[in-house]
């Protein structure tokens, strides 16, 4: 793993899930258990992944993690306070861009400093750095509906970027991209990302995405999630944006997709020995 260096600004706040558990429903008589003692330390500035299949319960994860959604048992702080309700120092990206369609992409992006009643010059001064580097300032004028999808996802980053959150929540946000346009926006990402060195919890099915872009990636298990597996990714940064062809990259690759295939997730699919996926994320 690529540690922070003293020359490194690191402006992510530590995340700590401690057996944390969720249960829908439990007052009607039907319980469902979403989570199940789920345990996570995250360190300041650290880009972490957690994958796993559908309905395993990622997604509730991070709407905890945000405050936005209560927790049946187990504790969550965020640079050591507990999470009691919505913390506000988080910027938050979902897989649909959510753009509002009557607002332009620059006016999308200033709405966080009304919302947050932020200093609009150094908002404004801060989205213009970062439409720059997204290479998308010749469409600040222009509405969502004249935008393609991953120059909307682009806008989408830089309102979840612009107020320098010290966490970053991302669910499926490049789900919706075409695979070329993907693998730019994760490349976009991640450079952006060490220039700040936020903490980033990062949600995905893409296990290829997931290693590409990670200190750690969490393996969760199919309902009641819970961790299965915590995978250290050893690869120098930054990393290309074709990882397909290195033999690490694909062995931390083949140890998640080993994982589904003992849980039933994945059905008739000729895996190889395990000694031969493991080394070098142990």
């Amino acid at each position: 793993m690529t540690e922070t260096s003293a020359a490194v600004k690191t402006a992510g706040a530590p995340i700590k899930i401690d057996g944390v558990t969720k249960v829908f429903g439990e007052e009607t008589g039907k319980p469902f258990k979403a989570l199940r003692a789920v345990s996570m330390d995250i360190r300041p500035g650290e880009f972490i992944s957690v994958v796993g299949p559908s309905g395993c319960g990622k997604s509730t994860l991070m709407l905890m993690v945000a405050g936005l959604l209560e927790r049946s048992a187990g504790q969550i702080t965020v640079g050591g306070r507990s999470v009691t309700g919505p913390i506000t120092d988080v910027g938050i990206a979902f897989q649909d861009h959510l753009l509002l369609e009557f607002r332009t992409a620059e006016e999308n992006v200033m709405l966080q400093a009304d919302i947050r009643k932020l200093p609009k010059a150094k908002i404004k001064k801060r989205s213009d750095e970062l439409f720059e580097q997204l290479r998308i300032a010749h469409a600040k004028d222009r509405y969502p509906k004249q935008l393609s999808g991953g120059m909307r996802q682009r806008v989408s980053l830089v309102r979840t970027l612009v107020h320098d959150p010290s966490v970053i929540l991302m669910d499926e946000p490049f789900g919706a991209l075409d695979a070329l346009t993907r693998l730019q926006v994760r490349t976009d990402l991640e450079t952006l990302w060490l220039n700040q060195r936020p903490t980033v919890i990062f949600i995905t099915h893409s296990v290829e995405e997931a290693v590409g872009l990670s200190d750690r990636i969490f393996v969760m298990s199919p309902t009641p999630g819970e961790v299965v597996d915590e995978i250290i990714v050893d690869l120098p940064r930054p990393r290309p944006i074709v990882l397909g062809e290195s033999p690490e990259f694909a062995r931390y690759v083949d140890r998640i997709y080993r994982h589904f295939q003992q849980m039933g997730v994945l059905h008739g699919i000729d895996m190889p020995t395990l000694s031969d996926t493991t080394g070098g994320g142990e």
